[in-house]
């Protein structure tokens, strides 16, 4: 632990770094707002935040981010937004008065009367400026529970163009009013200093191109372009951003709390829930286990549909289905394909809602709430996003992301509707949606299908963001290939359109003189 001139230097460098990061958000960035709202949904969406979890939240300076945030977690956590001067401190609590769940704290040193106290998660916006960083890391380790994290948005020091604008400051300081951003620690650095005070599963990537002069009216198109650059090699180095995120370790299991997520009465025990899977024998059970842990009250019945798998994947849900007959195995013959699997699945379901979800998904359940939500509000359907802004997507593979995004460009265009995601397999439906569900392709292209014909049959189908990770190694790998399986994406497409002018030259013919019933 440091000591307490150590404290007093490192609250009065964050004082500063404070005051100049709430100047700058307040004077020249106009996207503030929109931005803020994005990294609310990226915290809440990549630590799966749930309801009852506490959140410290440094510099929050006058409560821009910590009002989106609160509206992003649902006034369900309990946030405590520290500050360093008088001015942030009024501010603060005059915008915290409206919210019973936010704290204002005022501190002089830090961690000063933090100290006695542990949080689930811990976030900051640009306060790793100076020669302090590594005793403020210090010691914001030590806030943060055994198995918890910390989330860092800092400006990126890769990017040229901060570096040329720092440089004409320095040479014609008279050019601008406007700061230069200092250069930060980059991505290298950082993960050196992290691991070494302690913090693991450390992650530090490029975040947001959204900045000036990007004109307010094309949002919708350069959010879509942010999340493509984000993940496309050494361009994404010109990010604006850095988004800086790790874990705390912990050295012994401990019993982990499951809130209840039920919390719609019109799905109690109606929800069938339909996995295809193959090879997923290592998946399936935190799979099961989490849908019960959070959305006991909806289950009607877990259909797990083997397509073939050639491991213990028939084995662990029969051993499942044995402490609960809820979970339901639906062994398929061969030929493989999860256009198959999902056929078979959805001809087994009885539920009067379906939720369609792949295995590997088990880290998001706590996701599902907000498709349920907007199906409770009405919607006919609702399917997860990975391509929102408000989304988050790692490790991604480029290619991936390139072939998704020209086949909903296309789709988009030919379709004539506007959707970001309608290829991902999280999906909830209405039991009245299943008859537009009529699945063709044998392949993963069938995700594409469950998406789009509801859709063109009329049905109300909302896009929610959620989180998307790629398998980690104890997930085992993905059958998914992108240039065997691709095109048969647009063949769908083609499929869907060609259909579409059928149906409407029939429609067209029926309705000439002599031609109608």
């Amino acid at each position: 632990m440091t000591n307490i001139q150590d404290n007093e230097i490192i609250a009065q460098a964050l004082a500063g770094q404070e005051k100049a990061r709430t100047h700058y958000w307040n004077t020249y960035d106009p996207f503030i707002d929109m931005r803020l709202g994005w990294r609310a949904s990226v915290y809440r969406h990549l630590f799966h935040i749930l309801p009852g979890k506490s959140i410290l939240e440094i510099g929050a300076g006058d409560g821009r981010f910590t009002h989106a945030l609160v509206r992003m977690t649902k006034e369900e956590c309990p946030i405590t937004a520290v500050v360093f001067d008088l001015e942030s401190e009024a501010a603060l609590k005059a915008m915290a008065k409206d919210y019973s769940v936010i704290k204002v704290i005022r501190v002089d040193t830090f961690p000063g009367q933090l100290e006695a106290d542990a949080f689930d998660y811990v976030i900051a916006h640009h306060m790793l400026e100076n020669e302090t960083r590594n005793l403020f890391l210090l010691n914001l380790k030590q806030l943060i529970k055994p198995g918890g994290g910390v989330l860092l948005f800092e400006p990126n020091p890769w990017n040229p163009y901060f570096r040329v604008r720092r440089l004409i400051k320095k040479v014609l300081p008279f050019i601008s009013r406007r700061p230069a951003e200092p250069i930060y620690l980059n991505r290298i650095q950082m993960f050196s200093i992290m691991s070494e005070i302690g913090f693991t599963q450390i992650n530090c990537l490029p975040y947001d191109f959204y900045y000036k002069p990007v004109p307010s009216k094309y949002t919708g198109f350069f959010q879509q372009i942010s999340l493509i650059l984000e993940n496309f090699p050494y361009v994404r180095n010109f990010a604006g951003s850095l988004c800086i995120w790790a874990s705390t370790p912990q050295l012994k299991p401990m019993e982990q709390s499951y809130p209840d997520l039920a919390e719609h009465e019109l799905f109690f025990g109606k929800v069938s829930f339909v996995v295809p899977c193959h090879n997923e024998e290592m998946n399936i059970p935190p799979l099961v286990n989490g849908l019960k842990q959070y959305f006991d009250r909806y289950i009607k019945e877990i259909v797990i549909v083997d397509d073939n798998s050639t491991d213990r994947t028939a084995d662990v849900v029969t051993e499942l289905s044995v402490s609960d007959e809820r979970v339901r195995l639906v062994k398929r013959n061969p030929p493989n394909g999860v256009g198959r699997a999902l056929r078979d699945g959805l001809k087994n379901a009885t539920g009067d809602f379906v939720m369609l979800m792949d295995c590997d998904f088990q880290h998001s359940i706590p996701e599902i709430r907000d498709l349920f939500d907007q199906v409770a509000r009405g919607a006919d359907g609702a399917l997860g996003s990975r391509f929102s802004r408000e989304s988050v997507l790692i490790n991604y593979a480029f290619t991936k992301i390139m072939a998704n995004r020209c086949f909903h460009l296309l789709a988009n265009f030919i379709l004539g509707l506007r959707f970001r995601d309608v290829t991902n397999n999280f999906k909830l439906f209405r039991r009245n949606v299943l008859p537009s569900l009529t699945i063709e392709a044998p392949d993963f292209a069938a995700n594409a299908e469950t998406g789009l014909k509801p859709m063109l049959a009329g049905f109300n189908i909302v896009e929610v963001p959620m989180s998307w990770v790629n398998r980690s190694i104890d997930m085992g790998f993905s059958t998914f290939r992108v240039f065997k399986t691709g095109p048969n994406y647009f063949t769908v497409l083609l499929k869907i359109v060609w259909q579409r002018f059928k149906n409407r030259s029939r429609r067209g013919k029926g309705s000439e003189p002599g031609q109608a019933g």
